[in-house]
């Protein structure tokens, strides 16, 4: 079973082990034709609301705190080649990265 909320920009995918983050279609409409995107590392740490991306795109640049806290255990390698590939049509396509040792109450209270 997986579960899809939305915060600040992002989706957020719940499937079995991993949380998987992507660009909301509204948000990669509000930012136009991204050019840059900084990711972190696998294996990072990141905490909940502070800053873990960095997109710049067309119409603006804008930095996204995260809504879990949780270890990067995989990042597009799509988007890492073209920060582009986030300008898809289909949203669900447009996935940055999944974290894992998330504590799923943080998640459900999203």
């Amino acid at each position: 079973m997986s579960y899809l909320k939305k915060q600040e920009g992002l989706w957020i995918l719940h499937n079995d082990k991993d949380y998987c983050m992507g660009l909301t279609a509204e948000m990669s409409e509000t930012l136009g034709e991204v050019t840059f995107i900084s990711l972190p590392k696998i294996g990072q740490t990141i905490k909940a609301g502070e800053p873990f991306i960095e997109i710049e795109a067309e119409k603006a640049v804008q930095e996204f705190k995260s809504p879990l806290t949780g270890v990067v255990s995989s990042v597009s390698e799509k988007v890492q080649a073209d920060p582009a590939a986030l300008n898809t049509k289909e949203e669900l396509d447009a996935w940055i990265l999944s974290l894992r040792e998330v504590d799923e109450a943080e998640f459900e209270n999203l």
